[in-house]
């Protein structure tokens, strides 16, 4: 194993229920009379992508509104709660953090999120986790495609100087789980609290919690497999 590639946000701290709290906010400042349950807001993670929710919702609704500036204000909301006292390191996420570090392992976040996002959230998990521990950080506007097209991970790789087969990538969604897989990485689905119910069969693994040593071992799984075959 060469690179650990972790996917979003959400696998290196659970930022789910702060993301719907958001949205209800901005729903509330547009006086849009919406309120997205945390049963309905749950079905709605199946698919990436917060102005593609809103657009969605619209449409059902029967509704036109200002998809930008309505993300806009939740993106607003969103970065507010961001702070030590609502967001901490994921189960085993700073362990796995430090033992690759220690033994000259590379580490990446590759995001499809604002960079203000992904900066404010390791400020606020700081010291633990740093933007010194990764090598590269990929965020919205390093590429075109969102996923689950594969280009944030192709664009990852190629950045980092790594082959798919040499790294792991950790995924808590479905549309990562499809954007890993393409591009040819081994992928172990980390599902969060809002995640936990999907279906995470094209995922190579799921965990609770994440372990070095684990992951390891799920790689060098893969390379005797292909060796066999």
């Amino acid at each position: 194993m060469s690179a650990i590639l972790f996917g979003s946000i959400g696998t290196i701290a659970d930022t789910s229920e702060l993301q719907r709290q958001a949205f209800n906010q901005a729903f509330k400042t547009h006086e849009l009379g919406w309120h997205w349950s945390r049963e309905e807001y749950l079905t709605m993670l199946e698919k990436s992508g917060g102005q593609r929710r809103i657009a969605d919702y619209a449409d059902f609704t029967g509704q036109l509104v200002d998809v930008e500036a309505i993300h806009r204000s939740k993106s607003k909301f969103f970065q507010r709660s961001l702070n030590p006292f609502q967001v901490s390191p994921r189960s085993g996420v700073v362990e796995t953090i430090q033992e690759a570090k220690r033994v000259g392992l590379k580490l990446a976040l590759v995001t499809t999120t604002s960079q203000e996002n992904i900066s404010l959230l390791i400020e606020a998990l700081h010291p633990s986790i740093q933007v010194a521990d990764f090598d590269l950080i990929v965020n919205a506007s390093s590429i075109k495609h969102p996923k689950p097209d594969k280009a944030a991970y192709t664009f990852a790789l190629e950045k980092l100087g790594e082959k798919s087969d040499d790294c792991i990538a950790i995924e808590d969604n479905l549309d990562g789980v499809e954007a890993a897989i393409a591009a040819g990485l081994e992928c172990v689905a980390f599902p969060g609290e809002n995640t936990s119910h999907h279906d995470f069969k094209e995922a190579h693994h799921r965990v609770d919690r994440l372990n070095f040593d684990q992951l390891q071992r799920f790689l060098l799984s893969k390379s005797i497999a292909h060796g066999i075959q």
